[in-house]
Formats: structure tokens, sequence, C-alpha cells
């Protein structure tokens, strides 16, 4: 099941000029209406008769296989026992008129079911029902009316992102190295962050480091590296480089900048920038 995006107050903003649009404020359930008696009951009405057209006639095929059998047992019985009965043998335990019997009921018996399975092929549908309605907003259209998806893919290209990555991590790196720390780059191991680095006296501190050209609002932060944060409190740090050009600016790094574990599906999480530049402010004050 897909999880629901949700929008940050910002990003409400963009949502409302749809909101507005003028087809919402139509009557929309006759067109539905419209729609699935159109489209959907069709298909839907033969994928059904389909199913239950195989259904029974393999029930169909049962049905007859047994009762024709019985029938065939008691017919035969039955003249037997008419025979007995004319050489003067009479049966003790059954007679001719009880066996026909039991032949001709076992034969009105397959007729009514052979009826009712041939009325199961009658397969009709009801009209259809609105019972509830829901906008969905893409947030491919958030990000493109936003102009984020403008600015990451078109001005920033793939050869461009891992230019800036490796400059921010040679400049998070040169930064703990002047702090008197011994920093190690783990960025290739997947484990959450991309340094990790020590005074000297054993204690270790979890760096990841996230490069971004000027001008870009969010930032995107996987999963596993949230659930880091949460394991590691107090020792776990994002270090946000901007790059403009050649320049680069100075680390920001913000403590434990992660609190909330992300909901189940989801892979990664986009931060905006300056809410988590403020939380930083917020902390030192």
């Amino acid at each position: 099941m897909p999880v629901p995006f949700r929008f940050t107050g910002e990003q409400e903003q963009w949502i409302r000029p749809l909101l507005e649009a003028s087809w919402l404020k139509e009557p929309l359930e006759p067109r539905i209406l419209g729609y699935a008696a159109e489209h959907i009951l069709p298909r839907h009405k033969e994928e059904v008769r389909q199913y239950k057209e195989e259904i029974v006639r393999k029930t169909v095929e049962a049905v007859k296989d047994r009762l024709t059998r019985e029938i065939i047992y008691w017919d035969r019985r039955a003249n037997e026992l008419k025979a007995q009965e004319s050489a003067g043998k009479p049966n003790a335990g059954i007679n001719s008129g009880k066996a026909r019997q039991r032949a001709d009921e076992l034969q009105v018996r397959l007729d009514k079911r052979l009826e009712e399975l041939e009325n199961e092929r009658r397969i009709s549908s009801a009209p259809p029902l609105v019972i509830g309605c829901a906008l969905v907003v893409p947030k491919a259209i958030i990000d493109a009316l936003s102009g984020e998806v403008a600015r990451q893919i078109t001005t920033v290209s793939p050869d461009e992102r891992a230019r800036i990555a490796r400059l921010a991590m040679a400049k998070v790196m040169g930064v703990e190295k002047g702090n008197n720390r011994i920093p190690r780059d783990v960025s290739k191991e997947n484990l959450g962050y991309d340094i990790e680095s020590s005074a000297g006296d054993g204690k270790l501190i979890f760096i990841e480091v996230k490069g971004r050209s000027k001008g870009t609002d969010t930032v995107t932060v996987s999963k596993n590296e949230i659930l880091t944060c949460l394991n590691k409190p107090g020792d776990y740090f994002l270090a946000i480089v901007i790059v403009d050009g050649d320049k680069v600016g100075e680390p920001v790094y913000i403590r434990s900048p992660f609190s909330i574990e992300p909901d189940f599906g989801v892979t990664s999480i986009n931060y905006n920038i300056k809410e988590l530049l403020a939380k930083q402010k917020q902390s030192r004050e």
C-alpha cells in the first residue's frame, strides 16, 4: 500500500490553486457514475463472468458425474429387483418400487441442480454507487509547481552532484582535522553516516555530510540515516555544506537532527534546509 505524503506548511500553498480548480466545483458524481458505467463495470462484469463460468463448468461436470452414476445404479437395481419379484423371489430389504423411486428422485435432484447452476451463469451488474471521494495530488506535481524538480534536475547534473559531494566531504574532513580530531571516511560502507571522527580518547562522533548547491531548498535523507541518528543520540551530526561554483562554504553541524522514525514503507525524506538550520540555532540558544 502506498504511504500518504504529508505536506509541509510551505508545500500546502502550492496545492491551494489546485483545490480552486473549476472542475472541482462542478457536480462530480454524475461524471464518476457515467465513467464507471461505461468503462469500469463492463470490464469487471466480464472478469466475474469468466471466473464464474469456469466454476460453474467444473461444478456441472462433478454433479453430472456423481448423480448420473447413482441414477444408473438405482435404475439397474430397480430392474434387477423387478425381475426377482416376477420370478417369485422378492427382496426382503427393498423392493423394485422403492429402488425406482430412488432413481426418479435422483433424476429430479440432478435436473434441479443443473437448473440452479445454469441460473448462476446469468450475471448482471448493479448500478454503480459513489461512497466517497478523494483528491490525490502526486508529490511530483508539488515539486514541479514549487520549482524544486526544475532546480534539482535541470541545473544539477549527476556529475555536478558528485562533484559537490566530493567537495563537501573534503571540507568536513579538513574541519575535523583542524579541530584536532581523527576523521575516517566510511561513506562507501552504507553505515548511515559518512565520517567517523575521534578525538583520540576512543570516543567517536558520526557525521552525515550533505553537500548542496547554492539555492537548493531541500536535503534528502535516507531512512537508514535517520534510524542511525536515533540509535546514536548526541553523537550523530548532520553536516550541511553549501557549494557555490568552486567556493565551498563552512559546514554547519546539526546535532541529532532527526527525532521521529519514518513511517513504514518510507525510504527517504526531504527536509527543508532552512528549517534544519533554524533547529540548530534554537538548540544553541
